[in-house]
């Protein structure tokens, strides 16, 4: 077997704060010794997360055998998934804030044509609905549990609670067309044909697409780590993977 050296774009504060919270929970359900350090421990799971390495892959690397990196890795992303933030501390976090930018994306799976469920007409292709806010800089700030792929965004938003939430705070928020319906809450751009609007109605959508490209830029955090741009393990799973990301993402970009 070949071996190389590789690397991990994180800072070190990634590692510390996983570790530090690795090393809790071992002391709490009194631990006293296991094949990696909870420092190893961590930085075993940041590879998977970030990189997408698999299990023998990480196993080869921290010789360890593949069902303890898999006892690991899920120790770790139950751990991290209890620390995210719900829907009620982002809302009260962008109450200080100017507006907030609703979005959704795809996270793409691992599925046959059979399972119609997953599979999203407008990107033409099986994955997960997710939910996204972010501030006005486009900080991400919330990402919601996941939903089959072909659940529309504005039925997302609503199942999730977002629209109540944010009608109830009076926050202002800006999202695209897909989210035409959800009321006075939700600012969307004018619907039509270009050439059928009128220039003022233009210059509005154009301001509206110059606001809502920095929610992109929370789209592109979350997709940043690379385990999220294809996913393989059991759907159920894959809720408990997007919380510790976040929890991640959050912790290293305060």
């Amino acid at each position: 077997m070949l071996v190389y050296p590789s690397a991990i774009d994180l800072s070190s504060s990634a590692l510390r704060f996983l570790s530090r919270h690795l090393a809790e929970r071992r002391r709490a359900i009194g631990c006293r010794w296991r094949r990696l350090s909870s420092n190893r421990q961590a930085l075993l799971v940041l590879a998977h997360l970030r990189c997408g390495d698999t299990y023998s892959r990480l196993a080869a690397a921290f010789r360890i055998g593949v069902a303890t990196v898999h006892r690991y890795i899920w120790e770790a992303i139950e751990l991290l998934a209890a620390l995210a933030p719900d829907l009620a501390d982002a809302v009260r976090t962008a109450s200080v804030k100017a507006y907030l930018i609703l979005d959704g994306t795809l996270l793409p799976i691992d599925r046959i044509a059979a399972d119609r469920p997953y599979y999203s007409g407008k990107h033409k292709r099986h994955g997960m609905n997710i939910q996204v806010l972010a501030d006005p800089a486009g900080k991400l700030l919330w990402a919601s549990p996941a939903l089959p792929g072909a659940v529309h965004d504005l039925r997302a938003a609503r199942t999730h609670g977002v629209i109540d939430a944010l009608t109830e705070t009076g926050a202002a928020c800006w999202a695209d067309k897909a989210y035409r319906g959800a009321g006075p809450a939700v600012r969307v751009p004018y619907w039509g044909r270009w050439e059928k609007l009128s220039a003022g109605q233009q210059a509005h959508n154009r301001s509206h697409a110059r606001i809502r490209a920095l929610g992109e830029q929370a789209v592109a955090a979350l997709k940043s780590w690379r385990l999220l741009r294809k996913l393989r393990c059991s759907t159920t799973r894959i809720t408990g993977l997007v919380k510790a990301v976040l929890t991640l993402h959050l912790a290293t970009s305060a």
